[in-house]
């Protein structure tokens, strides 16, 4: 049978389950093993097996202390870690203190003077081991991000497994290409040498990493910079403290079955005074930040003491940009549900806004606001078959969100879905807020300029191409975007005149699976990590001029040697020498050799 004797609606079945984010999830993960098995085999299969002591939360049976009012703080201080999704106790850790921070520094310090010795094999077992350990206790993560974050298992295994295991796989693969010396041109007068630029370690470097995705986001960084030879501290949010701690666990486990200080790598849980001593450090080399813009304001300037290179990414409030040749919109509004509601719309670079062009606009608001009603909210750990969307990891930002949505109302948009923060009948002390669905929003609300950082799809409409471009850039955001459609030249458009860091066509985020440089501009921070670029952004880079030929190297002509004769005819031969290097045309060079031979 031919590809045009399938029926139709069969091959949009077949479509429809390879393009599934479970199938994608599980394809992907697949897909990895079997590169990762290739890599392990090639380099002897050279990983360690071990186990982490597990936190007793997470342990068979374990319920909690039901809070009655959740807050981080205990009375003496103390990190109050607990499920945003029930309110119940997970731990309460205490806070480090500036002599911590120091002591952690110290230790990584004399760590890393013997890791910077290691061969990129050695760390590569490093983070072969540590994908083991993942790959075998997906359930075991995903449990403790959803514990501490109040997300779903399915936005675990998206936003905190693949990305992860595919950066480990990316540095497995590319990680000692992307930093061996890369050879540069020289000009003719140095036909003689040869220039190159080496990636070396920096020392102890620091990541400040959001809440949103407590297992990637502090992974990333780690794994980037022990690649590059460096140690690190990393300061989680104290929002998923508890989940910080064990996830370090796991990497200083790694290392110290393979032999290394497991002191490289320190994970730190403190309050926001202590923190201005970490970012303020003088031998941290490098920051990265990833949070707020308030807050990376405090950051840049408390780093401004020591002076190390910084990494700011800050969020952003993306468009995704809908153009009226999309052919199929059902496809397209499972894509840019998950791009809202992914982690419960709690993620950099979702979905903040969708431009619509007239001819699909209220097709696709008809077809979304039937399925923004029908998801299912609640905990994922208790209910994992009639759960879709899970729990805000705070209800502090609650009256901003519904004041938001209230003055859209006001101003002439429409509220389709939600709205309102939502007092769950079986988890009353959790922090959830309904799925919303607001259209016909403009520019000119304050809705459509904040970032949100919650579970509210707002759905704009645009006249036209332009006018979606000029919608998608109106705010002071700039970190990345997306386009759907089918017109080369309105797709290229787009790319070419959206303000931000990274898009996306026809999809939406790939970029942290595809292992792209990630980050933004403007209002949504500078710097990039991941891929190449981002690990070569936690080494030193060294400008190095060696002799090509032995024995042939740089001598002074006389007539510019000290002490100068005749400044006239040094003059006249530096004249010389500057038309024979770059002259445009061959009598230029020639004029050029005949003026460094008179004066010579």
């Amino acid at each position: 049978m031919t590809m045009a004797q399938w029926d139709p609606q069969a091959l949009e079945q077949v479509q429809s389950f390879l393009f599934s984010s479970t199938s994608i999830v599980s394809l992907a993960l697949a897909a990895v093993s079997i590169i990762v098995f290739f890599i392990w085999t090639s380099e002897g299969s050279d990983w360690e097996e071990f186990t982490v002591a597990i936190p007793t939360a997470l342990e068979e049976g374990y319920s909690g202390k039901q809070l009655q009012n959740p807050s981080l703080r205990t009375n003496d201080g103390y990190i109050q870690c607990y499920s945003p999704a029930t309110g119940r106790l997970l731990d309460n850790i205490k806070p480090a203190s500036q002599q911590d921070v120091d002591a952690a520094i110290a230790k990584s310090t004399e760590a890393q003077k013997e890791w910077a010795r290691t061969t990129f094999k050695q760390r590569r077992k490093v983070l072969r081991t540590l994908m083991q350990y993942i790959l075998k206790n997906q359930d075991l993560i995903a449990r403790a991000a959803c514990l501490d974050s109040g997300k779903t298992k399915v936005d675990a295994s998206l936003g905190e497994i693949l990305v992860t295991v595919e950066k480990i796989n990316w540095l497995l693969i590319n990680g000692e290409k992307s930093l061996q010396p890369e050879t540069r041109g020289v000009p003719f007068l140095m036909m003689y040498k040869r220039a190159e630029v080496r990636y070396e370690p920096m020392g102890v470097v620091a990541a400040c990493v959001s809440w949103n995705y407590p297992f990637h986001n502090l992974l990333g960084p780690i794994v980037s910079s022990i690649f590059a030879g460096n140690g690190i501290i990393v300061k989680g949010s104290e929002n998923t403290a508890w989940s910080n701690s064990f996830f370090v666990q796991i990497v200083s486990k790694a290392l110290s079955v393979c032999g290394h200080n497991p002191d490289l790598v320190a994970g730190i849980n403190c309050w926001p005074e202590v923190a201005d001593h970490l970012t303020s450090h003088p031998d941290i080399s490098h920051i990265t930040f990833i949070g707020s813009r308030p807050v990376a304001k405090l950051v840049a300037k408390s780093a401004s003491k020591s002076l190390p290179e910084l990494c700011i990414e800050l969020g952003g409030k993306d468009a995704s940009i809908i153009l009226d040749d999309v052919s199929n919109l059902q496809k397209l509004s499972s894509v840019l549900i998950r791009g809202v509601f992914q982690s419960m719309g709690q993620n950099c670079i979702g979905i903040e806004r969708i431009v619509v062009l007239p001819k699909v606009y209220q097709k696709l608001v008809d077809i979304l606001e039937p399925r923004i009603k029908g998801l299912r909210v609640g905990s994922i750990l208790d209910h994992p078959k009639d759960t879709d969307v899970g729990a805000v990891i705070s209800s502090a930002g609650f009256d901003r969100l519904e004041r938001l949505i209230e003055g859209a109302v006001k101003q002439g948009a429409r509220l389709l879905a939600g709205g309102k923060r939502l007092v769950h009948p079986e988890y009353p002390h959790g922090h959830y807020f309904s799925p919303t669905l607001l259209v016909d929003v403009t520019m000119d609300m304050d809705i459509a300029q904040q970032e949100l950082f919650g579970p509210v799809c707002l759905v704009m409409k645009a006249d036209n191409v332009q006018h979606a471009i000029e919608i998608a850039n109106s705010t002071e955001y700039g970190l990345g975007g997306s386009v759907f459609g089918s017109n080369k030249a309105d797709l290229n458009k787009v790319v070419n005149e959206m303000k931000c860091g990274m898009v996306a066509v026809n999809d939406f985020a790939v970029f942290y699976l595809a292992q792209l440089p990630f980050g933004g501009v403007r209002g949504s921070g500078y710097g990039r990590f991941m891929g190449a670029e981002g690990l070569r952004s936690v080494c030193s880079m060294k400008s190095v001029c060696i002799d090509k030929y032995p024995g042939i190297s740089t001598s002074i002509p006389p007539r510019v040697d000290y002490p100068i004769r005749d400044t006239t005819k040094a003059w006249e031969f530096c004249k010389g020498l500057v038309e024979f290097s770059v002259g445009t045309t061959m009598s230029s060079k020639m004029a050029g050799l005949w003026r460094l031979l008179n004066n010579s």
